[in-house]
């Protein structure tokens, strides 16, 4: 009698295994495509780099990013000042680190809010269908339909310039892209045998949506969120540049090309303007590469392959 729940449950065990290999096969397959791209590894690679320089500027900022050197103003990059100075004296490259740190913070917690609305509605939309699906897709049209940079400069005008009041901006504006490949994917697979199997042995709507069905459509998502980065730090670059994104004394890549607008700085000190925006450019084509190292790899034709 006490042979049989032994001999299924070592059933169950090999099954478990054989699972987990199969995982561990696949995550090790998406892996090697994604190294094999090499636009993604060198995008992965300097963002890295510029991510931990940024964190750990408290360490390696040779100056004070608020310090004011007003008798040197505009100081060409020398070796005191790396990549010179700006129009109150203040050492470019320290609060290009310290910069650095607020902007690659909006982008990604605008992406974790955008992706968590836009995953949540799209699920809820994809699963329950019917009048549900209509009522948030309508929704999502309404947003859509509004020219996207009018309503965030109107919004982070009323609400005042912050960052946090960015964040949440973007997040509310920005997750109907999320929304509509969450529910394409929702949609398809609802319909799949081990979501039947879930519903025939009593499990909930909330457990099949968030466990059986969400991390099998988290492949376009992923993609879609790392993109989305790069998209909110030109967002917040756009808006600083018109004096509504991040507010002084906080350092950004955005509000320091605000700075630097004036046409007599362009003619007289090219450094200013040109540092910050060509670690933006860099920053956004390292996350757009990794996107579409991601792409490939998560692509099921190119992994069975």
């Amino acid at each position: 009698m006490s042979q049989t729940p032994q001999l299924e449950n070592r059933g169950y065990e090999v099954e478990d295994s054989q699972v987990l290999g199969e995982r561990r096969s696949l995550l090790s397959i998406i892996v090697s495509k994604f190294f094999q791209n090499k636009l993604a590894v060198v995008g992965l690679v300097t963002l890295a780099i510029i991510t931990i320089a940024c964190l750990l500027a408290p360490y390696i900022a040779p100056h004070d990013p608020a310090y004011q050197d007003l008798r040197n103003r505009l100081g060409e990059p020398s070796s005191e000042h790396w990549l010179g100075t700006d129009h109150l004296g203040r050492d470019l490259f320290s609060r290009m680190l310290y910069g650095g740190q607020v902007s690659l913070y909006v982008g990604f917690a605008s992406m974790l809010g955008a992706v968590t609305i836009g995953a949540v509605i799209g699920a809820v939309a994809g699963y329950f269908g019917g009048l549900v699906d209509a009522f948030l897709m309508r929704m999502v049209d309404v947003i859509l339909a509004f020219p996207n940079i009018f309503l965030l400069i109107t919004l982070v005008a009323i609400l005042q310039p912050s960052i946090n009041i960015l964040i949440l901006v973007f997040a509310l504006l920005s997750w109907t892209g999320t929304a509509r490949v969450v529910r394409g994917e929702f949609l398809s697979l609802k319909k799949r045998e081990f979501v039947l199997a879930s519903r025939t042995i009593g499990m909930s709507n909330t457990r099949i949506i968030f466990s059986q069905i969400l991390p099998n459509a988290l492949g376009p998502v992923i993609v879609a969120a790392t993109l989305a980065v790069g998209s909110f730090i030109l967002a917040e670059s756009a808006l600083s540049f018109f004096g509504l994104g991040v507010q002084p004394p906080h350092a950004s890549w955005g509000n320091m090309l605000t700075d630097s607008q004036s046409i007599t700085i362009f003619r007289t000190a090219w450094w200013y303007p040109t540092f910050p925006g060509l670690l933006i450019l860099i920053t956004v084509l390292c996350f757009n590469f990794i996107g579409d190292g991601l792409r490939d790899a998560l692509d099921p034709r190119v992994v069975e392959k």
